[in-house]
């Protein structure tokens, strides 16, 4: 547990609160769009999709009751940036889709000299806020969750087949957007798993942001390459913590938005390698 979740805890235990009247303390409601996973699942979503939407305005709501606190200053300061950056919400504004960036605030963004996420300090007060025990396990996969650059390898009814890039891992998935695909394709996306034997398949959360102009080898060579020197080299931890921190916060956030290339409803096309400044489309 790291700073800002101990003084999280001091927080709410001198408030003796649950979530609902922090809500009120903080003269916060609750949106109207947190929902549970069997309303989710009534207007027509996939019950695993269901239980992340659910879970991702969870934290959303979290956050924001939190940020006005003083130990979330530097993380405002990071989201905000960022925000003015990439302008995120998806093209034709901004290549960074609201799926994408809210997943990479919440769980990938590090803040504070301990390192911490807003996921992993929800974790570590959910026992004082009452949280219902699936809800802090699917925020506990959302957190341990990370992008990743997959080969499609073809379809099985519904569902996309997806090899991971260096490990080979394979994961059969439903994808949130609609998008098919075909196989060959070599798709930037945010795996999530089942949880509590929901269902037995992986979801695509994120609009598949299809990669363009490369190839596998290329990719994998890239990631090797970018491994040689960092604290855990090219060992699975090493890829998990490259492909989910990337070399610097916002290095990934620089990849997408400099290597637009076009897209269509269900999907997001990007072209070229992150280390190749000539081969990204709007490079400067």
């Amino acid at each position: 547990m790291g700073y800002v979740s101990r003084r999280l805890r001091e927080r709410f235990r001198g408030l003796r609160t649950s979530l609902s009247q922090l809500a009120n303390l903080r003269r916060i409601k609750l949106p109207k769009d947190v929902r549970d996973v069997q309303q989710c699942v009534e207007a027509g979503l996939d019950p695993l999709h269901s239980a992340y939407v659910s879970a991702q305005n969870f934290v959303s709501f979290f956050a924001e009751c939190v940020s006005e606190f003083s130990e979330f200053n530097a993380y405002c300061q990071e989201v905000i940036a960022a925000q003015d950056a990439y302008m995120p919400g998806g093209p034709p504004m901004s290549p960074l889709t609201t799926s994408y960036f809210c997943t990479w605030a919440f769980f990938d963004l590090r803040f504070g000299t301990d390192l911490e996420t807003i996921g992993t300090c929800l974790l570590d007060v959910s026992n004082l806020l009452d949280m219902d025990p699936s809800m802090v396990e699917i925020v506990r996969q959302f957190q341990g969750s990370r992008m990743g650059i997959y080969e499609h390898c073809g379809t099985r009814g519904s569902k996309c087949q997806l090899r991971e890039l260096v490990t080979g891992s394979e994961f059969i998935c439903h994808v949130a957007s609609g998008y098919r695909g075909e196989a060959g394709q070599l798709w930037y996306v945010r795996l999530c798993p089942p949880f509590l034997g929901l269902v037995d398949y992986q979801i695509v959360f994120t609009t598949p942001y299809v990669l363009l102009d490369t190839t596998k080898a290329d990719w994998t060579a890239y990631l090797k390459r970018s491994l040689i020197g960092t604290p855990h080299g090219g060992t699975p931890q090493g890829l998990y913590e490259f492909l989910k921190y990337g070399s610097d916060r916002n290095s990934w956030n620089e990849f997408i938005f400099h290597a637009y290339h076009h897209h269509r409803s269900d999907a997001i096309l990007l072209a070229g390698l992150p280390d190749v400044k000539g081969s990204l489309p709007h490079a400067t």
